[in-house]
């Protein structure tokens, strides 16, 4: 490399790699320095006519890399899934101090030679043609994110015929034949596929398709199942395992974009009932209105459903979401398909000690309530989403969980001409968030959907994808089943976890059952306090309320303010305004229209 490089788009290994070279480097200067004055001292006591060779010091051995004019390329959709907790996000950050899943899967297709950038040390998707579909943020999990991208291919090149004797030289025509690229092949390829100044090293045969006419030959027959190359099986085996490829696509539809063609998009955000560890050292209170309060740590899950169902339709969802004034963000409304809470059947251990009294629900379960905990997740189904829009709506969810919120203070929020501005409340926790699945339906059909314009039965209805998924054993079983297969390699990050949940819940029965807060055979729990505890107790007087927010256990929060009376944030308006003066635009209006060439502001954001 000249000059000066810049380092910030450079991956982890790649910087690691960098380092390594500089140190190799430093160290055969050394070596070089230390050889030139033995030489040199060698000469001075050798004799004039005498003729000494010496041997210069050998630098490592460089890696062979494969030449991408030799290989044709295909464009293909990837379907894959991966636990977000250990990583910074789905994009690739330079400067985060996690990896990202972006990182990961560059690293992967660079190794396996299925991508061919400039430097494959800094990541750069612009090679590739590559597009996403959602944009998880750092500890969020996605079992359904789309990317797409253009990939080398096992597909044959199609050869140059070679020139008859009488219209070129004997010796052109044994020089021409067999080969797959010509000079003026590599110079068309390098204009026509010029990425903002990046010559994009793919072969100009796009799927098996040609650009020349009557000097080439038929394409050799090719099957996408059998003769390709299974990328999902060269991928798995150079990612970590919690991160996986699910399918591909073998044909995309014509200009398929990962972001723009996704019609709708699926969020999972998965919680337990109770929430979080019961005390049974405390009393169920009475709400102001005379409505008995769960017992710290449970949910009230109809409350909930009836809040999440409030969710449905076309909203304007400012006061559910983050707003970041860079983005100028303007149009907040987006459309709902689906939204409930639903119940995870077999889903965790068992703790028998939550049916004991003092631990359960103050209310009354049925009895096939069954055992707990239990697992449920909130469903949502919508064509778009804002930026931390999910986990503000869970937020909300759990508020009217505990019976902190009523459920209307769902449509309260909603109703952004009488509440412009969002209060301050804290959003849920990102780990239990999971970007389940992502549709891509037929878009000849959108012209159909818009005449239907606002029928809430047909948003209602699920829409079917499009995309010719090949999934993995699909092609050849063992692939999915094999001692190296994905199910083999996701069983053993399971089991590593379940190991960990069945010992930890183990644990807590037995401490359930331990100390001076045994359970009696009736089942209450026989309390054996001192007296600075009890006065303790009586001096806090339920000032301290525990809330829920979605991670392991609940925070302490002092007195409950409820969401409407919190301190307001500025209004969307406000916050572009004030970020585009600092700018130095007259209003956002300004910055919108000299920055996009409009004033609209329409762009979109994703959780």
């Amino acid at each position: 490399m000249s000059g000066e490089t810049n380092y910030n788009s450079w991956t982890k290994t790649g910087l690691i790699q960098r380092v390594k070279e500089l140190e190799g480097q430093l160290k055969r200067r050394s070596s070089e320095a230390a050889h030139s004055v033995a030489v040199a001292a060698a000469d001075d006591e050798t004799p004039a006519d005498g003729v000494r060779e010496t041997k210069k010091p050998k630098g490592p051995h460089a890696k062979r890399k494969m030449d991408p004019w030799r290989y044709s390329s295909r464009f293909i959709a990837l379907k894959l899934a991966y636990l977000g907790k250990n990583y910074g996000g789905f994009e690739f950050q330079a400067m985060g101090n996690q990896p990202s899943i972006e990182e990961e899967l560059w690293n992967a297709l660079t190794k396996a030679c299925l991508i061919f950038p400039q430097d494959e040390r800094v990541v750069q998707f612009e090679c590739c043609e590559y597009s996403k579909c959602g944009r998880t943020d750092r500890g969020v999990s996605a079992f359904g994110q789309v990317v797409g991208l253009r990939v080398r291919s096992n597909r044959p090149l199609a050869k140059r015929r070679a020139k008859t004797r009488e219209d070129s030289d004997p010796g052109d025509a044994a020089r021409q034949e067999g080969d797959t690229i010509t000079q003026e092949d590599a110079t068309a390829v390098a204009g026509k596929e010029d990425n903002g100044g990046r010559e994009e090293p793919q072969r100009q045969e796009k799927d098996g398709e040609e650009e020349g006419g009557e000097g080439e030959e038929q394409d050799v027959p090719f099957d996408d199942l059998k003769d390709e190359l299974c990328y999902p099986r060269i991928l798995n085996r150079l990612l970590p395992d919690d991160i996986r490829i699910l399918a591909w696509c073998p044909s995309p539809p014509k200009d398929f974009s990962a972001r723009f063609s996704c019609r709708e998009r699926q969020y999972r955000y998965f919680f337990t009932q109770p929430a979080f560890m019961p005390d049974p050292t405390t009393t169920a209170a009475k709400s102001p209105g005379g409505e008995q309060v769960l017992q710290s740590g449970w949910l009230d899950i109809e409350a909930m459903r009836d809040a999440a169902k409030r969710f449905e339709g076309d909203h304007d969802f400012r006061n559910f979401c983050k707003i970041d004034p860079a983005k100028q963000i303007t149009n907040f409304r987006r459309r709902i398909f689906e939204s409930d809470i639903v119940q995870v059947e077999d889903a965790s251990s068992v703790l028998p000690f939550l049916q004991n009294k003092g631990y359960s629900s103050s209310v009354p379960a049925p009895a096939s309530a069954g055992p707990y905990p239990k697992v449920y997740y909130f469903h949502v189904r919508g064509s778009a989403f804002l930026w931390h829009q999910i986990r503000h709506m869970v937020a909300i969810l759990f508020l009217v969980g505990q019976r902190l919120e009523s459920p209307a203070v769902v449509s309260e929020l909603l109703d952004t001409d009488k509440n412009p501005c969002r209060p301050s409340y804290v959003m849920a926790d990102e780990v239990p968030l999971v970007l389940w699945d992502c549709i891509f339906p037929d878009l000849t059909a959108r012209e159909e959907e818009e005449q239907q314009g606002d029928d809430d039965k047909h948003h209602r209805h699920r829409r079917t994808d499009c995309m010719n998924w090949i999934y993995v054993g699909d092609e050849h079983p063992p692939n999915k089943f094999g001692q190296f297969g994905v199910m083999e390699s996701t069983w053993r990050l399971w089991r590593g976890h379940k190991m960990d949940e069945l010992l930890s819940a183990q644990l807590l029965d037995k401490i359930s059952q331990q100390g001076q807060q045994q359970m009696s055979p009736t089942g209450d729990t026989a309390q054996h306090r001192g007296g600075d505890d009890r006065r303790a107790d009586k001096k806090a007087g339920g000032a301290s309320e525990r809330i829920f927010e979605g991670g392991n256990g609940g925070r302490l929060g002092g007195r409950y303010v409820p969401v409407m009376k919190k301190e307001l944030l500025q209004s969307a308006e406000e916050q572009n305004d004030r970020y585009a003066r600092r700018k130095g635009y007259a209003d956002a209006a300004d910055m919108r229209a000299q920055r996009y060439g409009d004033a609209r502001g329409e762009g979109e954001e994703e959780e």
